[in-house]
């Protein structure tokens, strides 16, 4: 049987996050992000080799790094129904607030919090679409509003 040069179920980019207990980071991303697990491979002592979870419509995999292979943590701008709600369900999690819910010039409600691994998620509400010029607009507004703040 041919396969697929991309598997059911994937996309062509699928992040790939790592921590020396992928178990807590797992753990965190099915409460923080109501996340579902799809599979799960344990290496001979019990530590997470890899784990497909699912967040929405995303795939995210996760595991436990070993030999040269470091820890390092990502960024990741996750979308969902509700930022306020799943920012606080990310907090009770054992999330760190970096940013609290507020509006962004691009259209976004969006929060940041932290795991235990220095993951930053981004999550974010879209509330209206711009168009590039607006958007453009908006974010020189931005810039000008910085720069007299910094001054």
């Amino acid at each position: 049987m041919e396969a697929n040069p991309i598997p059911e179920g994937y996309s062509s980019v699928n992040p790939y996050l790592t921590a020396s207990n992928a178990t807590l980071l797992i753990e965190f991303i099915l409460k923080a992000f109501d996340g579902t697990e799809r599979q799960r491979i344990l290496r001979p002592d019990g530590s997470v080799m890899h784990t497909e979870l699912r967040i929405g419509d995303s795939l995210i995999m996760v595991g436990e790094p070993r030999g040269e292979w470091k820890p390092q943590p990502s960024m990741l701008y996750l979308y969902v129904a509700d930022v306020d709600t799943i920012y606080l369900q990310a907090l009770a999690a054992g999330g760190e607030s970096i940013l609290a819910p507020n509006k962004t010039f691009w259209g976004d409600r969006t929060a940041c919090v932290k795991d235990f691994a220095n993951n930053q998620w981004w999550i974010a509400t879209r509330l209206e679409n711009l168009k590039p010029d607006e958007l453009q607009r908006r974010a020189n507004a931005f810039f000008e509003q910085m720069a007299k703040n910094t001054s």
